[in-house]
């Protein structure tokens, strides 16, 4: 498996030592490279998602999707792209405009900063903190706080009653998303990120297999929650559009809308990317204790495996929206308070006993 710290010690050696720039200069240029990494990589997974999800839309309701604009429609996102490009950004009347501006951004930057803690590869963790975990959820909360002042600041009564919704839904899910995620840190015994998926290697060393069954019960409640965080169908109800016509983005257009559609994609993309990484071993192949087979694996690089892992899932999610209508505001709390977030807490407790009695796998 290629490690690609090696090119990032090369990079930064050829700055230090070769071009002799000191230590504030050679951090900037790496900064300033990773910065547009991330956001160059941002940009195309959304192209990526957007075209995916119109596909899937219509491979289930038996259409054909985009197919004017490029051989298939591939063109059709780009297109799209420029003409919201184009679109002027107004302000509603009597609208909280500090509010109304700041919100846009606060869901893009719990987006970006999120989406900058996967791991791609063997060594290309771009932000690997010791206490990894807990921050990729912190950050992720700072998109609540976006929806409701969306909402709150666009002066309009559907927007309120969204960011209400989507407020309520989001905090309550995240409970259950923290407690599958703290079963997992249980058994891995490690909140960095590098070290959950490095503690996957070996025979059958993801954490669906050593946990077994409280690894795979927090696993698909962590999907389902994940689900309903990123407001993706069937939880998709503070966009309810035959209720509050597009929920807390109504008043927006032009790019200040294009911000809350680039976020609902790459959070979806986001908890795809965390499930893999946490569950299925991140960029770590399978490994099933034969040579032979175990060494045809290690070829296929690890970035490979991280991206045909989280597009899985990401296809299982829009499965899952295009196949079930979506619930009312009392079944979405009722399946988060009433079954998710108990069977969480049991499942924790569970997976701590087994951790302690050593009755996963090694």
């Amino acid at each position: 498996m290629f490690d690609f710290s090696i090119v990032t010690t090369w990079f930064d050696s050829l700055l230090r030592e070769t071009l002799g720039l000191g230590d504030f200069l050679s951090i900037l240029i790496e900064c300033v490279l990773v910065g547009v990494f991330i956001l160059a990589a941002y940009a195309m997974l959304a192209i990526v998602l957007i075209f995916m999800e119109r596909k899937v839309c219509a491979y289930f309701q038996c259409r054909l999707g985009p197919m004017r604009v490029g051989p298939w429609g591939v063109f059709q996102v780009f297109a799209d792209v420029l003409k919201m490009l184009q679109k002027e950004i107004f302000f509603v009347d009597k609208a909280d405009k500090l509010l109304y501006l700041v919100a846009p951004f606060l869901v893009l930057i719990a987006s970006v900063g999120t989406f900058s803690f996967m791991p791609w590869n063997k060594g290309a963790g771009i932000l690997d903190f010791n206490v990894g975990i807990f921050l990729l959820t912190a950050i992720s909360s700072i998109g609540v706080v976006g929806v409701f002042l969306a909402g709150w600041g666009s002066n309009n009564k559907y927007s309120v009653v969204s960011a209400m919704r989507g407020a309520v839904q989001m905090i309550s899910y995240e409970m259950s998303l923290c407690l599958c995620l703290i079963t997992a840190v249980v058994l891995t015994g490690t909140m960095q990120i590098s070290g959950i998926v490095e503690a996957q290697s070996g025979a059958f060393g993801w954490l669906i297999f050593q946990g077994h069954i409280p690894a795979i019960i927090a696993f698909l409640v962590f999907l389902v929650a994940g689900n309903a965080e990123a407001n993706r169908g069937p939880f998709d109800l503070p966009e309810a559009e035959s209720e509050l016509t597009a929920g807390y983005h109504t008043e927006y257009s032009g790019m200040g809308f294009g911000f809350f559609y680039l976020a609902e994609y790459l959070n979806m993309f986001v908890i795809a990317g965390v499930a893999t990484t946490v569950f299925l071993g991140g960029w770590m192949p399978i490994h099933i204790g034969v040579a032979g087979f175990d060494a045809v694996m290690d070829y296929i690089p690890g970035i490979v495996w991280f991206l045909g892992k989280a597009f899985a899932l990401v296809w299982v999610l829009l499965w899952i929206r295009w196949s079930f209508p979506r619930l009312r505001i009392d079944q979405i709390l009722k399946l988060e308070w009433k079954y998710l977030m108990p069977l969480s807490l049991f499942n924790l407790v569970l997976m701590t006993v087994i951790v302690a009695l050593g009755w996963y796998i090694k």
